[in-house]
């Protein structure tokens, strides 16, 4: 089965460059709107078995959106499990000034998951979230187990980021390696074994939209 990954429309915060984590929850931007269809558009080629999304709202209507585009009914759930990473004294600051208030931790999040340390922050860490999404990404692995079956996750970029880099059996000094995934971006993966391992078919596809992308839009 495969499973395909959805970040979320991009929102004021993001345009911005502040952290919005599980606390925080911007307006998604006007021409979100028009990704999210052409997401829509392209993923309705896919006969999909069930939707799951974080119930943050940024990422909730993201997936409403995109069913809408559908010529046919599919199940929505929301999953508290698929939440945006929990960025404590972060969340809702510019990149600029957690780097002058958090050097270290601002470099780490970035680029040295293994060296983050969330209680200086009072947030998450990686091993937080991955340990929280894994088991939901395995149950729904196990429970849609057929060849044809197709499953759609809507969620967030950081906790995407390192749930499917976890997911794939990279290590936590390595889970950045692959780059960042831009808003209304597809990854996707396939298991063979119920979720014990996975494969990566496709990473970070933005090719459907016609929007431009820049550096706020990748995460």
């Amino acid at each position: 089965m495969k499973i395909f990954f959805v970040r979320h429309g991009k929102t004021k915060w993001n345009l911005e460059s502040r952290y919005q984590g599980s606390g925080g929850d911007s307006p998604l931007l006007p021409e979100s709107y028009t990704a999210m269809k052409q997401a829509g558009d392209y993923l309705s080629q896919f006969n999909f078995s069930h939707v799951y999304a974080s119930p943050i709202k940024r990422a909730r209507v993201t997936a409403q959106n995109i069913i809408s585009q559908f010529d046919y009914a599919v199940p929505l759930t929301l999953l508290s499990r698929l939440t945006e990473f929990n960025l404590g004294k972060m969340e809702g600051q510019k990149f600029v000034d957690v780097q002058h208030q958090f050097p270290e931790e601002f470099e780490a999040f970035r680029s040295h998951p293994e060296a983050y340390k969330a209680n200086i922050i009072g947030g998450e860490s990686f091993s937080d979230v991955i340990n929280r999404m894994t088991p939901a990404i395995r149950l729904i692995s196990q429970h849609f187990d057929a060849p044809t079956d197709n499953v759609l996750v809507v969620s967030h970029g950081a906790a995407l980021n390192a749930e499917i880099n976890a997911l794939l059996g990279i290590p936590p000094a390595n889970l950045r390696d692959r780059g960042g995934l831009a808003n209304t971006s597809t990854t996707i993966l396939e298991t063979n074994d119920g979720g014990q391992n996975f494969i990566l078919n496709k990473w970070n596809d933005t090719e459907y939209l016609t929007g431009a992308l820049d550096q706020t839009s990748t995460i």
